[in-house]
């Protein structure tokens, strides 16, 4: 809500002038050139008050994967609801001090992998503006036959925007926390947060370990903030996965084994990965690209490398070490194919 710049059959002037104006006080005072500092300071602890955790008693904790092997187990992450962050929100800056706007999109359909169906997705761009601090913005997506998938997707996209403040942002050092799970697969007990995902904790200056504000410099290879080892039935088939994804790093190229652990796990090398399933999905995907390669080289063998230059510059592609997904790869596979095949007595 903003101040009104005029009134019927007046001026600004009138109004600012009037006995009966409302005085507000603003979040953040505009500087004068000797409050400088104590604006960069006031913007400084709204930060550090936005970047505290939430209270435990709002925390829920959702299952991402279970095991297979033996009972019934799960990994949780935590999580906050919608509400808690709009508290927050309204907390520090008043439900005036703070707006966020939202923009829907469809997108062309893609191919959800667990179950090889062909579904289009919703994405939701959340812009979410405070009074002094600026404006960030994110998006969220969702699977479009789901019946919440806009709900889903814009609640994904106003966290997003929240992080870029710091708000929740320490939810992202979790990982997921093997749990027993009841005969409908939720946590029979949910786990301890540790000292650092507290208000508490936090104020008392703890914080996890790859946090840089710690002193511990992080680093690609870098363990996990807080997570709990596999299962021991699976540490043994990881450790095989592991072993058969790393050796695929030479047949396919650097840049298809980065961009597919990156796509697919979001890590940097396969032994940050402690799900089997992701494990596994990452192997299928590094074999299924071993496999185009070798059809991109026996086509090379009948087309000569002239053709796949054409293919490249016809695709946009600098280089063929550029190639870092599956979906590119293909289209470079079924070109030299269709060249190949015309050269073909």
């Amino acid at each position: 809500m903003s101040v009104p710049n005029g009134r019927a059959n007046g001026s600004a002037a009138d109004v600012g002038a009037s006995d009966h104006a409302p005085e507000l006080t603003p979040v953040l005072a505009v500087p004068e050139s000797s409050t400088l500092r104590f604006l960069l300071d006031q913007v400084k602890k709204i930060c550090a008050d936005l970047e505290v955790p939430f209270d435990p008693r709002v925390i829920e904790w959702r299952v991402t994967n279970t095991s297979k092997n033996g009972k019934a187990r799960g990994q949780v992450i935590p999580y906050a609801d919608q509400r808690a962050y709009t508290d927050r929100l309204n907390q520090l800056f008043t439900p005036a001090g703070w707006t966020r706007k939202y923009r829907v999109h469809t997108s062309a359909n893609f191919e959800r992998s667990k179950d090889q169906k062909t579904v289009a997705k919703v994405f939701v761009t959340c812009e979410l503006s405070i009074n002094g601090l600026g404006a960030h913005s994110a998006t969220g997506e969702e699977w479009a036959d789901d019946e919440n998938a806009g709900t889903a997707a814009e609640a994904q996209a106003f966290k997003r925007s929240c992080a870029c403040f710091g708000l929740g942002r320490y939810l992202y050092y979790f990982e997921g926390i093997w749990v027993d799970l009841d005969d409908r697969k939720r946590p029979k007990t949910v786990p301890h947060l540790p000292p650092w995902a507290t208000p508490d904790g936090w104020r008392s200056g703890v914080r996890p370990l790859s946090d840089s504000r710690s002193g511990s410099s992080s680093s690609n290879s870098a363990k996990p903030a807080y997570s709990q080892q596999t299962p021991p039935a699976d540490q043994e088939k990881n450790s095989t996965l592991v072993r058969q994804i790393e050796a695929m790093a030479e047949p396919v190229g650097k840049a298809i084994y980065r961009g597919l652990l990156r796509t697919i796990a979001r890590a940097w090398n396969p032994g940050q990965i402690q799900e089997t399933a992701v494990l596994e999905k990452v192997l299928g995907h590094l074999q299924a690209a071993e496999r185009g390669i070798r059809r991109l080289d026996a086509a090379l063998h009948i087309t000569g490398p002239e053709a796949l230059g054409s293919v490249l510059q016809s695709l946009r592609i600098a280089s063929l070490d550029k190639v870092d997904n599956l979906e590119t790869l293909k289209k470079i596979v079924l070109e030299m194919e269709r060249t190949a095949s015309k050269r073909t007595p």
